[in-house]
């Protein structure tokens, strides 16, 4: 009797089966532990497979084998947090603590082999490859020795001499001639940070990492995330204002703009941060707009005093007219004048340059931030009074506009949420103005990509209002969203619960996957997946009828979501309803056996699966339609030789069964 501490077996397997597939089917590549997270992935997939034909036997497990998989589960999610730390956090600070990060490695490797020495593999059904790969695997894994990437350690090292020699001169002043940043961009296009953007998005997660640190790494931890943020910073400006310099040059040659203010040689060095987009001057006087652009306070007077009404840079509606001051970046721009020897026209700050000279050199990154979100804020702030007491067209316009600002930035979606807009978003989901409509439900997916804004809007009630949205939308893009809105809501594992409870959640994504246009039927077959994991949902899903409409999908080349279709009749046929209901099709197995030849990879493992289900547990006439078909040995005969490993060993074991049948 297993111990009532432990998970059932088959919601165990499940999530096995789900982390796995999580961490070895990812695409994002890794600069850093690649090695080590190679050979992690390996053994995972090892794993799977063991996973699922465990899951394939359908027989008691015995208790010390629960405990051995428990024990996998916690190395499975700790293994994933530490890849995806690889793969998503600072590329910088992870190559500094190249070190800690493979002790990690190592240290699940071990735990995995101690978690494999307590399971008894003669008391399960394996099959033969199944089991000698599981003993090598516990072989390998006890042996394991801690892998240091030297190549790492002398990338790291060298950043660290750089990052010394760079860092100290910018404090001292000294001349930036002696930095070689050729050799600087070189060493960090090695590390991935090849473009501004990923620069921005580095310094971006520095931050983060600091302010993470700041509480449990110490002061001398912070101390180098900080370093390592000016490093980067300095080494941006560096490297990227030339070519921007020039390109900038090029442009104001080809528009005849005029270029009085770039009379020295030090001009040509403008970063293209503290240019006005509209005249590509140095601004003076920086200011923010409602979409959240800055430019120069007498070129954006001109452009909104001439008619204008959109946003120069990004085409966007502007909804006020108000011209925030840009402090901060005003700030940044006049320390760099100071620096450079670059006089800022029309400037007040003549006083304040000359009692600033011991500011630090390089960009305040935190207050320039720090104004961005303020400027966010106080637009959020206006378009949520807009939705609460304007006129419909004017409500209109301030979803449209919410849902533009949602769309980009994790910041963005936060202070949305905070400045109270989910509650009037959820209000206008029911007007009768198709626009409005379709803005506010966009405007709610877009937040809730945010994580703690899925529950927020869950706690505002939205999943009625989301539903009948995605019944009887007014267009069918409003529909789509609301589609991708659960799936996104149904992220959180308790959401999946609650919304597979609501009376037509599910119901209305199957009408949507039978009715929806391409990317609607996509949007419903990716929630109802997710949905799905969980075997409470699974009945509901096949009571609404998503089993015809999925096998419809097969051959819907319009639709073109054949593999989704697949994936989702494979899930549904781990349950004993979806197998009964699968097997009344008499158009699947040929266009299995057709998909088997011609399907994606992905594809022919989800045929393969359904095909091997099929013909368990009393499958003969499926089997008999398989001999009868000329197609299927030749093509699973194909499968055990080139097929993925999972395709490979679920063949081999369906052309055992049809073996059975023939004798």
């Amino acid at each position: 009797m297993v111990s009532s501490g432990f998970l059932p077996a088959a919601t165990l397997l499940e999530s096995l089966i789900h982390v796995s597939d999580e961490i070895t089917k990812t695409d994002k590549a890794s600069f850093v532990q690649i090695k080590n997270i190679s050979k992690m992935t390996r053994r995972i997939r090892l794993l799977s497979s063991l996973f699922e034909e465990i899951q394939e036997t359908h027989t008691p497990l015995p208790s010390s084998s629960v405990l051995c998989l428990t024990e996998l589960a916690s190395v499975l999610q700790r293994s994933k947090i530490l890849m995806e730390s690889c793969r998503e956090g600072s590329l910088l600070w992870n190559l500094m603590q190249t070190e800690y990060i493979a002790n990690q490695f190592y240290a699940a490797a071990k735990e995995m082999a101690r978690a494999l020495d307590i399971l008894p593999l003669s008391l399960l059904n394996l099959t033969a490859d199944t089991r000698e790969q599981i003993e090598l695997l516990h072989r390998q894994a006890k042996s394991v020795q801690l892998f240091i990437d030297q190549l790492e350690i002398q990338r790291r090292d060298e950043i660290v001499q750089l990052m010394a020699v760079t860092v100290n001169n910018e404090r001292h002043r000294k001349n930036k001639g002696s930095v070689d940043f050729r050799r600087i961009r070189d060493m960090l296009s090695g590390t991935g940070l090849r473009s501004p953007m990923e620069f921005e998005e580095e310094i971006s997660k520095l931050w983060g990492e600091a302010e993470k640190q700041a509480g449990t790494g110490g002061l001398i931890v912070v101390s180098n995330i900080n370093n390592l943020i000016s490093f980067v910073s300095l080494s941006k400006m560096a490297i990227f204002s030339e070519d921007e310099n020039s390109k900038t040059h090029e442009d104001l040659k080809k528009r005849k703009l005029p270029t009085n203010t770039i009379h020295d040689h030090s001009f040509s060095h403008i970063p293209d941060d503290f240019r006005c987009p509209i005249s590509l001057d140095l601004m003076n006087d920086p200011v923010i707009v409602a979409s959240g652009h800055t430019y120069n306070r007498n070129s954006i007077a001109q452009w909104i005093n001439t008619g204008h009404h959109t946003c120069p840079k990004s085409g966007q509606r502007l909804i006020h007219m108000a011209l925030i001051p840009n402090y901060a970046l005003r700030s940044v721009i006049q320390q760099w004048g100071q620096e450079n020897n670059v006089p800022i026209v029309g400037s007040t700050s003549s006083n304040l340059e000359k009692t600033n000279t011991s500011k630090k050199r390089y960009i305040d990154h935190i207050s320039a931030t720090k104004a961005v979100a303020d400027a966010v804020k106080l637009t959020a702030e206006f378009l949520v009074g807009k939705l609460a007491t304007g006129s419909p067209d004017i409500q209109r316009q301030a979803a449209y506009e919410l849902r533009l600002l949602a769309k980009t930035g994790m910041d963005n979606r936060r202070i949305i949420a905070e400045v109270g807009a989910i509650p009037f978003l959820l209000s206008l989901l029911g007007s009768h103005d198709s626009r409005i409509q379709e803005n506010a439900v966009t405007a709610l997916l877009n937040l809730s990509i945010y994580e703690n804004n899925k529950i927020l809007i869950m706690a505002a009630g939205a999943l009625d209002n989301v539903v009948d949205v995605l019944l009887s939308g007014l267009t069918m893009e409003a529909k789509e969203n609301a589609a991708a809105a659960i799936f996104s809501l149904s992220l959180i594992d308790d959401h999946k619960i609650i919304i597979g409870a609501h009376p037509r959640a599910i119901t209305a994504l199957v009408g949507l996957l039978g009715e929806g246009t391409r990317a609607g039927k996509r949007d419903a077959a990716t929630a109802l997946f997710n949905l799905a994991v969980f075997n409470v949902n699974r009945g509901k899903v096949i009571t609404a009828g998503a089993i015809p409409l999925l096998i419809g999908l097969l051959t819907d080349d319009k639709a073109g979501i054949t593999d989704d279709a697949l994936a989702m009749l494979a899930l549904l046929l781990g349950c004993s309803q979806g197998l009964e209901e699968i097997r009344k099709s008499r158009v699947l197995v040929s266009l299995l056996i057709d998909l088997l030849r011609f399907g994606s990879s992905k594809g022919k493992e989800n045929s393969i699966t359904l095909l091997l289900g099929l013909c368990k547990d009393g499958g003969e006439e499926v089997a008999r339609k398989l001999l009868m078909n000329p197609r299927s040995i030749p093509s699973l005969q194909s499968l055990v030789t080139d097929g993925s490993l999972k395709a490979r060993r679920k063949a081999d074991a369906l052309l055992r069964i049809l073996n059975r049948c023939c004798s």
